[in-house]
């Protein structure tokens, strides 16, 4: 919201900014009171600094607009841990700010991070990483127990001997699903080189 918007707090009050400034103690206990009269002077007080700060931090008018409401919903709902007689109402309210502020700041950097991360993990998929990629989701496509046996013999080199005394399965069991998982794949790997 910028210095002339009008913003709805909590409780339903509205309050446009730009009225003069409003330095009293009696404000600051009517505030922490819960005086929505006096979350509006507060408002009317300080907006157009966070806003003017966010601006200046962010460099978006929009970001802006939700640090400013944000603060004043955050000063609001902590209105109980503020003590008129140890702070400044507006200095208080302006820490606030300070935070949401870093808060959006570093949102935006891990945005980045994951975008720059996600961004590696694509290109770094290419020719035989991207066949291993499609190999291991055709493998797990095959369900157990062939995707098991079919991962214990060529991810791991298990014998058909060693995966039947392992798995506690007959041999010629541990044979057919190698075979018919083998087929399947063939087939599957197939049909993706056609349709690619």
């Amino acid at each position: 919201m910028t210095a002339t918007a009008v913003a709805t707090i909590p409780g339903g009050a509205s309050m446009s900014a730009g009225s003069p400034p409003v330095h009293d103690a009696a404000l600051a206990h009517a505030f922490a009171a819960g005086d929505h009269g006096a979350l509006e002077d507060l408002y009317k007080n300080v907006s157009s600094l966070i806003y003017t700060m966010a601006v200046r931090s962010l460099g978006s008018s929009a970001d802006a607009d939700d640090v400013t409401q944000q603060t004043f919903v955050s000063a609001w709902k902590a209105r109980e841990s503020f003590d008129p007689d140890k702070g400044d109402l507006r200095g208080w309210t302006v820490g606030i700010a300070k935070r949401r502020i870093a808060d959006a700041l570093a949102a935006r950097a891990r945005e980045v991070r994951r975008a720059e991360a996600a961004q590696e993990n694509v290109t770094s998929i290419r020719g035989d990483d991207a066949d291993s990629v499609l190999l291991a989701y055709e493998v797990e496509a095959l369900g157990d127990p062939r995707k098991t046996i079919i991962a214990l013999a060529y991810y791991e080199g298990a014998t058909h001997e060693q995966i039947a005394a392992r798995l506690d399965m007959p041999l010629g069991t541990v044979k057919s699903h190698v075979r018919r998982s083998l087929q399947e794949l063939r087939h599957r790997w197939e049909v993706s080189d056609v349709a690619s």
